[in-house]
């Protein structure tokens, strides 16, 4: 069994953060074959839920870069990597520091899902929250209101380059924590991080699978440095065009452009669809 592992933003997905209709196809030639395939991705599965509809991904599904594994049989999460809230203390202190407003995304029970946040401080950031509680579909509420014994998912934020890579630099010091960070694709002018428990990442939730699924191989899909973990564990990792220069670096081979159906084009010939 070869087990394939997809990056959704930036590689499975085109510029419209969509599934388009010839890679819709290739994925349903996978299916028929028999090819095992799922995602891993930064998104949470509220994000995720609706786009991946109908497309065949049945296997468990790696959320928040490999911090929960969701099993959509049996639909519950099964390994999670959460943070606490004294865990995030000074992290929490340093995006304040910086006048820079973190997003704190929650797993709560009956697997409920929250979005915390303090004061606002930017146009961005409000229209980030607006997005968080319309396109995501989840509660956004005042930082005041996180429940004390919340699993932490991950923290966001958007923000001027230097802030942003201050708290990033500031990171790389904690224990449990990892930081990933890169340009806003709606405004060239800010940042975004996403912070993380450093045990929960891509590369070892797809290990996880591998063993669990007795898949003798895994083939990988990814853009963006959340990628390279999963690119090491993986048997053969592959770039998009367009991805990061680091991630191109690591790549086994760089291939087409994630919105000219770079992946789908590939399958159809590696797998000969």
């Amino acid at each position: 069994m070869e087990l394939i592992v997809f990056d959704l933003d930036g590689t499975l997905l085109n510029r419209d953060s969509e599934i388009s209709p010839y890679t819709r196809e290739t994925l349903q030639l996978l299916a028929r074959r028999g090819i095992a395939y799922t995602i891993a991705t930064g998104r949470t599965l509220h994000a995720t839920r609706d786009l991946l509809a109908g497309e065949g991904f049945t296997l468990p599904q790696i959320y928040k870069n490999g911090v929960i594994i969701w099993h959509p049989d049996q639909q519950r999460y099964g390994h999670q990597y959460l943070l606490n809230e004294a865990e995030i203390r000074h992290v929490l202190d340093a995006f304040i520091e910086q006048k820079v407003t973190p997003f704190i995304f929650t797993l709560e029970h009956d697997q409920h899902h929250a979005v915390y946040h303090s004061a606002l401080h930017s146009d961005a950031e409000r229209r980030l929250s607006a997005a968080i509680a319309n396109e995501r579909g989840l509660p956004v509420l005042p930082a005041s209101e996180l429940p004390a014994d919340a699993g932490i998912t991950n923290i966001s934020a958007l923000g001027p380059p230097e802030a942003i890579e201050c708290v990033s630099n500031m990171i790389q010091h904690e224990q449990h924590l990892v930081a990933y960070l890169g340009a806003a694709f709606e405004d060239s002018s800010l940042h975004w991080v996403d912070v993380h428990h450093s045990d929960g990442s891509k590369g070892g939730a797809v290990n996880l699978l591998k063993q669990s699924l007795g898949a003798r191989r895994v083939i990988c899909f990814g853009d963006s440095d959340n990628d390279l973990s999963m690119f090491a564990k993986a048997d053969e990792a592959y770039a998009p065009a367009n991805a990061k220069a680091e991630v191109l670096k690591a790549a086994t081979k760089v291939i087409g452009h994630h919105d000219e159906d770079g992946i789908a084009r590939f399958l159809r010939k590696r797998f000969d669809l």
